[in-house]
């Protein structure tokens, strides 16, 4: 699994991430979801690395990245916070500039990471994921019927981990159906982690509150991602049915957005690999490397 890739564990200023990157070429930064670890890229980063310098961390407070003590607004673990630890990573690797994908709530940091730091993101890749402002303002009975761990999660006076940790494997239905045997074990070794486990849930309590009002700051000051951006969703999940056209949505937030379907349930990189893949490289190659050599 990641073959040719190494695996490092590099101190971001605050936190510490665990990492695996490799390949030669255009940066390009891979960012997983709940509950999944950096391992979830484990088809995907491979397919890229004859072309592109791939790197793929666990997210603060997921997998074995450091989990920081958190604070009445979980500030610690805002996707602001985040997207932080991701520039400084890609500057500790000698990267200035980098095109960004991410999945689940790793597109929330991935928006982030391109909204706060337009100077180093060339590209932004949400897949699976749209700004939490859109998301909690589309809230309507089947959106909490259907998605009721967000409030779940949410919850600090009646805290989830007890519950989910006490038989985590309940909880976390996953099968390995799709992954590889280190990937699997990676995963289960997270969701067993009671840190972990309180970590990831703190991310949705900063969901919930400081990210959503990150978003209508940026809202109401004409914040916008300038970078060109593609929009990929999971065609057998729900979130074009829920809400429309993603691309539609994406649109007020970026000047220049793209996007379609992949032929997937939701864990994409795990499910379809090959046109994840394929999808990322066609779009950085017509939109990221011909505008760096100069073309037009």
């Amino acid at each position: 699994m990641f073959d040719g890739f190494t695996m490092d564990r590099v101190d971001v200023g605050e936190v510490e991430l665990r990492v695996r990157h490799g390949g030669t070429g255009l940066p390009v930064l891979l960012l997983h979801g709940h509950p999944r670890t950096h391992a979830t890229w484990h088809k995907v980063a491979p397919a890229l690395a004859d072309e592109f310098r791939v790197v793929c961390p666990d997210l603060r407070g997921y997998g074995k990245s450091s989990k920081p003590q958190t604070d009445a607004d979980h500030t610690p673990y805002s996707k602001r916070a985040m997207a932080r630890d991701m520039v400084n990573l890609m500057r500790a690797l000698g990267h200035e500039k980098f095109a960004v994908a991410g999945h689940d709530r790793g597109a929330l940091v991935a928006f982030r990471t391109a909204m706060d730091h337009p100077e180093a993101v060339t590209a932004l890749i949400p897949m699976d994921g749209l700004p939490v402002v859109e998301h909690l303002e589309r809230c309507d009975a089947r959106f909490a019927a259907e998605w009721w761990h967000w409030w779940f999660f949410g919850q600090t006076d009646k805290p989830a981990e007890r519950i989910i940790s006490a038989d985590p494997d309940a909880w976390y239905t996953a099968t390995d159906e799709h992954m590889a045997p280190e990937a699997w074990d990676d995963f289960r070794e997270a969701i067993h982690d009671p840190a972990t486990v309180h970590g990831m849930l703190e991310e949705y309590r900063a969901g919930l509150g400081i990210d959503r009002r990150h978003d209508e700051d940026d809202r109401r000051a004409g914040r916008r991602v300038r970078c060109p951006t593609l929009v990929l969703w999971s065609s057998k999940d729900d979130l074009e049915d829920l809400y429309g056209d993603p691309v539609r949505i994406w649109a007020d937030w970026a000047d220049d957005v793209r996007g379609h379907s992949i032929d997937s349930g939701h864990h994409m990189a795990e499910e379809a690999p090959e046109l994840v893949a394929d999808a990322i490289r066609t779009f950085l190659n017509e939109r990221v490397r011909r505008t760096s050599s100069g073309a037009t």
